[in-house]
């Protein structure tokens, strides 16, 4: 998956924003206002993924590409190198996670607003 797919895929999940906190160089994506993805948008391309401890090991175990979130938790943060190690459906699935983690710990009058189909 190249940047731009991954950028457009994040966009594409229900609720999304992309915003820019901390600056220009690294697109957030925020559902119900707390972050599920964030991709630098120079250098290498990454992500980090918010992911359920256990899962997050396991990931790390499985691909190389896959190590504790950059600048996160890394408990609960992955950082996954797009470097097509990691299959695209996959690294959908890791996006999916993410986002319903995030979704999951939202007060339910702020899920209630999130256009799930």
């Amino acid at each position: 998956m190249t940047r731009d797919d991954l950028l457009a895929t994040c966009a594409a999940m229900p609720g999304a924003v992309e915003d820019y906190p901390f600056g220009d160089g690294v697109a957030v994506f925020k559902v119900g206002g707390r972050i599920f993805a964030l991709v630098p948008l120079e250098g290498s391309p990454t992500t980090n993924l918010k992911c359920d401890p256990d899962l997050a090991l396991e990931l790390r175990a499985r691909h190389p590409s896959v190590r504790p979130g950059y600048h996160q938790n890394k408990r609960h943060w992955n950082t996954v190198d797009l470097d097509g190690s990691v299959d695209d459906d996959e690294l959908r699935w890791m996006i999916d996670h993410s986002y319903d983690l995030v979704v999951a710990k939202l007060p339910r009058a702020v899920r209630a607003h999130i256009p799930i189909p």
